[in-house]
């Protein structure tokens, strides 16, 4: 039983605000967004979150997700598990993808994702993300899972990637194609193979036979 006692006037109130909102900040330290659905199960009400805004210590960083005020990332790939969180459906691809393998010296300032065509991808405060529309025919062509910062991100593998890097040429430059592709080779990361069938399977085997061939011989 929970007593209240009145002195003097003044009313005092048990601390469930504060309780809550421990226990609010405590699931904001634990994951890289918090939604006001997650709360339910915990018994939190989504007024706290207002409150914890307020008093700057959680950010509203898109619709419906919040994120603790000057939290740093956990490791150098925590913005593509900020991406995958906040797009489930999405595939880290290209200049993204590229640098996740350790391949060739793009250093991206935009998370780099791909998506079904016609996905509805919401706006980001942070980070700021580049968004590829694939068909869907081939979208879910080389695509790895891997747990970063104890969540499931999807990323494009290395041979996707560097047919991808030719398909979208005129967007990340013919340069980047090329590095990509004779590093990874150099670095025998390649499967001449799987890389030929992907290429084959989005139809840029043509583009690409030339530079293979000089990279390769």
């Amino acid at each position: 039983m929970i007593c209240l006692h009145v002195h003097a006037g003044v009313s005092i109130m048990p601390h469930n605000n504060q309780t809550a909102q421990g226990r609010l900040l405590t699931l904001a330290r634990s994951r890289p967004f918090v939604r006001p659905r997650d709360l339910a199960g915990l018994g939190i009400h989504t007024g706290e979150l207002t409150r914890l805004v307020r008093a700057g210590q959680i950010k509203k960083v898109g619709p419906g997700r919040y994120r603790l005020a000057g939290q740093r990332a956990g490791s150098e790939q925590h913005d593509l598990v900020v991406a995958a969180t906040a797009v489930p459906s999405a595939v880290v691809c290209l200049l993204s993808a590229l640098r996740f393998h350790g391949i060739g010296t793009q250093l991206p300032p935009d998370v780099w994702i791909a998506v079904p065509r016609g996905t509805r991808v919401p706006r980001l405060a942070t980070p700021p993300i580049r968004v590829v529309s694939v068909n869907r025919s081939w979208f879910d062509v080389g695509v790895e899972q891997h747990r970063i910062e104890g969540q499931q991100v999807k990323v494009f593998s290395i041979a996707r990637t560097v047919v991808d890097c030719f398909r979208f040429r005129n967007t990340v430059g013919l340069d980047v194609a090329l590095e990509a592709l004779s590093d990874a080779w150099r670095g025998r990361r390649l499967d001449l193979d799987e890389l030929n069938r992907i290429a084959k399977r989005l139809r840029v085997q043509r583009v690409m036979r030339p530079y293979l061939e000089t990279v390769v011989l």
